[in-house]
């Protein structure tokens, strides 16, 4: 991944190109910009408008549609706690609000030392195993605050 601050305008520049006679190829696109850069920079943002002749406020509404995409970098992990109702009935919310206010973190948040971003998701397909959450690629059933303590130590929160 790029650094923040170096980002590289002929490497967006190639993405776009790569992508632009796709079909349908916004989505692909941005996924392309994430998956290089960690997120989806703004200076990426005008090239794309110009190449798929769209506009930036329907750009916008896209990335914010998509909950995956970022406008900023993501932590060394990413935890996804989910917001599904079985979830929620199961003391998620609760779990999440908890969570929250002890990093000190909105949802999309990244600690100070950038180890851990929160992130909701919307059904990890666990609600068998209510309350769940994601740690990276790894999805964990039946979370507690103990357990999520224990996940967030593990991974630098």
């Amino acid at each position: 991944m790029a650094h923040a601050n170096a980002i590289d305008t002929h490497h967006i520049d190639a993405i776009i190109a790569a992508h632009v006679r796709l079909e349908g190829p916004l989505l692909p696109l941005l996924h392309a910009l994430q998956e290089a850069f960690g997120y989806v920079p703004t200076q990426a943002y005008a090239p794309i408008c110009e190449a798929l002749n769209i506009s930036k406020a329907e750009l916008h509404g896209v990335i914010s549609f998509y909950h995956d995409f970022r406008d900023a970098p993501a932590g060394r992990h990413v935890v996804k706690i989910c917001r599904a109702e079985a979830c929620q009935s199961m003391g998620g919310a609760a779990l999440a609000e908890s969570v929250l206010a002890k990093l000190g973190l909105d949802w999309h948040g990244t600690t100070r030392n950038g180890a851990v971003t929160i992130e909701p998701v919307y059904c990890l397909g666990l609600c068998a195993c209510a309350p769940a959450a994601m740690v990276d690629d790894r999805v964990v059933g039946r979370v507690d605050a103990a357990k999520l303590d224990k996940l967030l130590a593990e991974a630098g929160a």
